[in-house]
């Protein structure tokens, strides 16, 4: 293949416009400290353009056949492998740790890469360009807006008590009651061979001077044996 101005236009912009797409959205996730960073959406983006590309030129890999009616071109089906592919390093980012899921954002974002790099293989610049501020204002300008709107914060409270003759779910609710926390339900399991029974539970709305004073409670209790207070982030 001569390198042209028609090559330049047919595959150079389009490749160049999905790495430039993939580095400013990993460049994003890097600085956050995520899984996937800047490396993995360059390439998701680049890797979707050049099978865009693939498809969209896929006449040129049959030059030698002399009748062109047998061709059948699909792009669609590509973009659609594309993004049903994307989806199983999508869930690679996502993990579990409790009740607590982490890594949704970044799944998303290698996702709207992947379309972007898409849109950059079939040369749909405008949309792809407008895809991508899109995207980095959502990523940049929306984390500071989630920062400044009221919410009501999610921690799980785990606590270990020592077995004894009294059962510790009224002095757990009791106390639960004086931090004003209301827990959503009490979770129950015989732990340590019969020795100690774990309370847990999801409270909302715990501010920090809350889940502060909720540990300082839980460590002045004798029968307590273990407690673990996780800020519920997803």
């Amino acid at each position: 293949m001569e390198f042209t101005s028609e090559t330049l236009t047919r595959y150079v912009l389009p490749l160049l416009g999905a790495v430039f797409a993939g580095v400013v959205i990993g460049v994003e996730r890097e600085t956050r400290g995520h899984p996937a960073g800047l490396r993995t959406h360059t390439l998701v983006c680049m890797a979707s353009a050049l099978l865009m590309l693939a498809a969209v030129h896929q006449t040129e890999w049959v030059r030698t056949t002399t009748t062109m009616e047998v061709i059948r071109i699909d792009p669609v089906r590509m973009a659609h492998g594309i993004l049903t592919g994307i989806g199983f390093l999508c869930g690679g980012v996502i993990f579990r740790q409790g009740l607590s899921v982490h890594g949704l954002t970044t799944a998303a974002s290698l996702w709207v890469t992947s379309a972007l790099g898409t849109l950059y293989g079939v040369s749909s610049y405008g949309l792809a360009l407008g895809g991508t501020l899109i995207t980095v204002i959502v990523l940049m300008g929306f984390r500071w807006i989630d920062e400044h709107l009221p919410a009501s914060n999610i921690i799980d409270v785990t606590v270990r008590y020592r077995r004894s003759e009294v059962f510790p779910e009224d002095d757990f609710q009791q106390l639960m009651t004086q931090l004003k926390l209301k827990p959503r339900a009490v979770r129950h399991k015989l732990v340590g061979g019969g020795g100690a029974i774990e309370l847990g539970a999801t409270l909302r709305g715990p501010s920090t001077v809350q889940t502060r004073a909720l540990a300082e409670r839980l460590c002045e209790d004798d029968r307590i044996l273990r407690f673990e207070i996780v800020p519920r982030n997803d």
